[in-house]
């Protein structure tokens, strides 16, 4: 059965206005980009006056960019790696064995996401002082500090997202490999990982997202030499001027490989969130 006409044009209009009201910031921020400081300062003009790509050259100069980029990219990789292996592991020993303590150790994973994230900051800023102190291992203003704190909020749901598509993944697969003359380690890295690349896919995005656009943490963890994208964009606002244009400009290439990832693994990615959805 159709549905009715007026149905139809409800929901022409309200996508219409919904793809507005996303589109029109990122038009903004294109067309400011592009613009010279002092046009961008006056007032607003929906079609520019005149167009330039100075901003997009200024941007490398005015603030160090590219170890900022750096820097994120090791941090937001390494953290992305470091969560994925280690909730491989954790997420098939949860879902295929039976151990005292399983659903204690379930439950408090999930339950660290109910805490925010500012309650750590204090408590993880001692601890690395404390080592750095005691050890000589440099952790505050490192990004080593800055890996390992990613990891406490990318690495309990990882574990949890993955326990729930390991299920999903019948044991069958599990016990033939194991028929086949395959261990455990064998089962999981030739078995189960191939039949869970979606699952595996939407953490290690999850995962990088989470530690490429954080503020908080770097903005503490870190100092001149250690600085990610996230905190960097903020050398743009002097005490005489904020470069809006450049502002604008450098938020554009910081969003290009989270985009370019997206639209490459997209496909993996709604795969892996809707597992298990349906049984």
């Amino acid at each position: 059965m159709a549905p009715p006409r007026s149905f139809l044009w409800s929901r022409r209009i309200f996508l219409t206005l919904l793809t507005g009201f996303v589109l029109v910031p990122v038009y903004v921020m294109v067309s400011s980009s592009l613009k010279p400081l002092a046009d961008v300062t006056g007032t607003f003009r929906w079609l520019p006056s005149g167009l330039t790509l100075r901003p997009y050259v200024d941007i490398w100069s005015t603030v160090p960019l590219a170890t900022y980029f750096v820097n994120s990219l090791i941090v937001a990789g390494a953290a992305t790696i470091c969560s994925v292996m280690i909730a491989v592991f954790a997420a098939y020993a949860v879902s295929r064995y039976d151990f005292r303590g399983k659903r204690v150790f379930t439950v408090t994973v999930l339950s660290t996401q109910m805490f925010p994230g500012i309650l750590f900051l204090l408590p993880l800023f001692l601890i690395y002082v404390n080592i750095g102190n005691a050890t000589g291992i440099a952790l505050f203003g490192s990004r080593g500090g800055l890996i390992l704190t990613y990891l406490t909020f990318s690495l309990p749901f990882s574990i949890w997202m993955l326990i729930g598509y390991f299920d999903s993944v019948p044991r069958e697969l599990d016990e033939a490999a194991l028929v086949d003359g395959c261990g455990p380690l064998g089962a999981l890295l030739r078995i189960v990982v191939p039949a869970a690349i979606p699952g595996i896919v939407a953490v290690a995005v999850y995962a990088f997202m989470t530690a490429w656009g954080e503020v908080l943490f770097a903005s503490v963890m870190t100092d001149d030499t250690t600085r990610t994208l996230a905190v960097g964009l903020q050398g743009y606002s002097t005490l005489n001027d904020v470069y809006w244009n450049q502002i604008m400009a450098a938020s554009l290439v910081v969003s290009v490989p989270v985009v370019a990832g997206f639209l490459l693994l997209q496909r993996y990615l709604v795969a892996g969130l809707t597992a298990g959805a349906v049984k």
